[in-house]
């Protein structure tokens, strides 16, 4: 019977049963890779990944919603006899997510980390993990992930937080149970499946579901490898069916395999300092050298305008009245008047007290932001933006940033990621426990189980 419907095949054409090349090769190294084979910088940069992702759990776990989902959910996994691993790597991404400080990688358009390491975490629950597997799990799936994000575009109306990342996860957790080659593969086509509908306004409008995409992610990962295990398949081309037309368009699979084994995405990811949308940073860094030029501080009343050109998604984040703390963050007018106001865009700049802030919320209103095609046409390896301040007594002040401080080109030291996660893991299980905790990650390579960094990132 022949179909004429458009973008509509029968099975005849569709059923191949042959799994493509890219993905036979990444079944083969992610089964054949040893911790031994991993570059000294990608080890090095790992422990900084976990660190930096332990920071902004810890820090996010102290949030009035994630602390009451965590009671509930935790409740219910108890009463239902389920397992809890999976509610804490679920819990774990969420509160990852929730203050927007977790590192990302501006090649794939997303942040792999916070997808992977709360499910490595968690299987420590179901068995032994020691430093070195966990290294190792965390690499690899952060890499599928990433490099499923660089070889295919999202569709403009997608949040990429829980979709690529459950296969990131997934291989994560079947590279801890010392999956064979043919199960990596299964569980790459069968978590492929499992990602969500997620929408890009949830962040523009602060609806704070969005801070649960992550924590799907986690804990799909972990269903997913149970789910092979148990005997259920995915399509012979997961990866390439939802990414390639369901939920992003563009799939070149040759990206997967690119350099494979040399070029590792999670050296070439970044980490943040700002406590906002990566996307306001270059901005920002900018108002920062003006302020800096100005002695250290402008008075909000002195500024009579400000105006910022930049490349399309950061220009998206125009709106200059947030209703929450989630929506400041993607809030680049907000984001730049509580920088001049606050000193800083710290996690209090952010926060319903200073979001009230008359000053604050009256400066935002006379910042304008705009997209420059030129500025655009820079990404994904510059993330430019120019900030113009027009004064009250006539002066104009202006900076450029080409790059986001903390990007691969302009990194942070480890001195620096470190100094973060003690600003926002301190105040929630205090210095000396942050203290122990940060050493212990830091020498994550050398572990003979990460039981004792569990126990250390538990709220006292």
């Amino acid at each position: 019977m022949a179909i004429v419907t458009p973008g509509v095949a029968p099975a005849s054409v569709l059923v191949t049963g042959q799994s493509p090349r890219w993905l036979r090769q990444w079944a083969k190294f992610a089964r054949a890779t040893r911790f031994e084979d991993l570059p000294r910088e990608v080890v090095a940069r790992t422990r900084l990944v976990v660190l930096d992702s332990l920071g902004a759990i810890i820090a996010g776990r102290a949030e009035p919603e994630v602390a009451k989902a965590g009671a509930r959910l935790s409740k219910t996994a108890k009463s239902r006899r389920a397992g809890s691993p999976l509610i804490d790597a679920f819990m774990g991404g969420t509160a990852g997510t929730m203050l927007e400080i977790d590192e990302g990688n501006q090649y794939a358009r997303g942040h792999p980390g916070i997808h992977v390491v709360p499910a490595v975490l968690a299987s420590a629950k179901l068995r032994r993990v020691s430093g070195p597997d966990a290294i190792l799990a965390i690499a690899l799936g952060y890499e599928i992930g990433a490099r499923i994000g660089i070889a295919s575009k999202l569709r403009v109306t997608m949040h990429p937080h829980g979709t690529w990342g459950v296969v990131g996860a997934a291989l994560a957790i079947a590279k801890l149970n010392k999956a064979s080659a043919a199960e990596i593969k299964e569980v790459i086509n069968l978590s492929s499946s499992l990602g969500l509908t997620t929408s890009r306004r949830t962040m523009l409008e602060g609806a704070t579901v969005r801070n649960s995409y992550a924590g799907f992610s986690n804990m799909l990962g972990m269903m997913a490898w149970d789910l092979v295990k148990s005997g259920f398949t995915g399509e012979a081309d997961g990866v390439g069916s939802v990414y390639g037309g369901i939920a992003a368009d563009g799939w070149q699979p040759d990206e997967m395999v690119a350099e494979l084994g040399q070029r590792w995405e999670i050296a070439r990811n970044y980490f943040k300092r700002h406590a906002a949308c990566r996307y306001n940073h270059g901005a920002l860094d900018a108002l920062g050298e003006i302020v800096a030029a100005e002695g250290g501080r402008i008075d909000p009343g002195a500024i009579a305008s400000m105006a910022v050109d930049t490349y399309v998604w950061a220009a998206q984040l125009d709106h200059p009245a947030p209703a929450n703390m989630l929506a400041a963050k993607f809030s680049m007018p907000f984001s730049l008047a509580t920088f001049i106001v606050n000193g800083a865009a710290t996690l209090d700049a952010f926060r319903d007290e200073a979001r009230n802030d008359a000053v604050t919320r009256e400066l935002a209103a006379r910042i304008a932001i705009n997209e420059d095609p030129a500025l655009t046409a820079r990404l994904p390896g510059l993330r430019p933006a120019r900030v113009t301040v027009t004064l009250r007594d006539g002066r104009v002040l202006k900076a450029e940033a080409l790059t986001n401080k903390g990007d691969t080109e302009d990194p942070y030291t480890a001195a620096e990621v470190r100094e973060k996660f003690m600003e926002v893991a301190s105040p929630v299980i205090g210095r000396a426990r942050a203290e122990e905790l940060a050493a212990a990650t830091l020498e994550l390579d050398a572990a003979p189980s990460i039981a004792a960094i569990l126990s250390l990132s538990e709220t006292p």
